[in-house]
């Protein structure tokens, strides 16, 4: 590696400390190299909180610039404080002063990304309603991926709207990529329009050929039953989804569907060492294609956002206000996202 990731902390009232020491400790392969962009004082409680017998809390490296991060010895924290230390924030409670931290260290890790200073960016759960508390400017955001989706087209001189991003949610059995993410059910059926059909159709190709190293195989779901049987239950498949997927497959995607959508999930998935019928499923809305995913366990999930000039993953989880601070908290999702940001970035 000649780049380092940052991991920022997430909410700090919430799990994502806990969840960024458990990582540290239990998955140094995946680890080696990365650093927090956080809060010094949140990490080594975390450290603390995760301690036992025959379990001594893991040591705290305050680096004095991230790059150090690239020779920092297993099993240690390596932390990059940003901005001013403050007062730790009580556990478990929504605050905009957990909410102003867990911006700021999102802010300055996209910001670093977007100047080529990290290699990738993974970022522990926040908390929208403490983002929403901590006032301007992370108040202007509903979460992650709109923030970053902003700072990344003031970066390259463009409005957002010509940057479209897409989520997309993976495991090792299934991965699905949304056409609309945090918006109300009536402005998703809204979203259901030819432009918007494929720019997803296009980001999900590019973002997959890298991965996978050819062409994948794209599975798009319908929006009624049974994918509008014919035109019986709705005409946004026979209106806008086939002549988008037909425009789709001209321009050279391995892409197929319309599909029903509740037979869709299950040909993609894969399976006791086989590999599903498609390699991602293009969903129409946000819980028809995160249901899927996180029914398959949310140990597993890695949420990445496609269409940004940068790589950035994340958990498929919340903060857990209700377990922060007890030591139970499952790294599982976080260490998978590692996993995928270093795919994504070659490191």
């Amino acid at each position: 590696m000649t780049l380092p990731i940052a991991i920022t902390l997430g909410d700090p009232a919430g799990i994502g400390p806990e969840i960024l020491a458990k990582a540290f400790r239990d998955a140094p392969e995946a680890t080696a190299g990365c650093f927090v962009a956080g809060d010094v004082a949140s990490m080594r409680r975390a450290s603390a909180c995760i301690a036992g017998p025959g379990r001594p809390a893991l040591p705290v490296l305050v680096l004095g610039a991230p790059g150090q991060a690239l020779q920092a010895p297993p099993r240690c924290i390596p932390v990059w404080q940003v901005g001013v230390p403050e007062p730790l924030v009580a556990l478990g409670q929504v605050s905009g002063a957990a909410g102003a931290l867990a911006g700021r260290c999102v802010m300055w890790a996209a910001g670093a990304a977007l100047r080529g200073e990290i290699a990738a960016l993974v970022t522990a759960p926040l908390n929208k309603q403490a983002l929403a508390g901590a006032g301007a400017p992370y108040d202007a955001f509903p979460g992650h991926t709109e923030l970053l989706q902003a700072m990344a087209a003031e970066h390259v001189g463009t409005s957002v709207a010509q940057m479209p991003v897409r989520m997309m949610l993976a495991n090792d059995e299934l991965r699905t990529v949304l056409v609309s993410i945090h918006v109300s059910l009536r402005q998703a059926l809204e979203a259901v329009t030819a432009g918007n059909l494929a720019d997803t159709f296009r980001i999900t190709d590019q973002a997959l050929r890298a991965v996978l190293g050819r062409a994948p195989r794209i599975a798009v779901a319908g929006l009624n039953p049974h994918a509008g049987e014919g035109g019986l239950f709705g005409l946004e498949e026979l209106e806008v989804i086939e002549p988008a997927v037909r425009a789709a497959r001209a321009a050279g995607m391995d892409i197929h569907g319309p599909i029903a959508p509740d037979t869709v999930f299950m040909r993609a998935r894969a399976g006791a060492g086989a590999p599903g019928e498609f390699d991602v499923v293009v969903a129409m809305y946000h819980d028809q294609g995160l249901i899927p995913v996180k029914y398959l366990g949310l140990d597993k999930g890695v949420n990445v956002t496609l269409g940004l000039p940068l790589v950035r993953t994340s958990p498929d989880h919340g903060t857990a206000f209700d377990i922060a601070g007890t030591g139970q908290a499952d790294a599982a999702s976080l260490i998978s996202a590692l996993r995928m940001a270093r795919q994504l970035a070659g490191v």
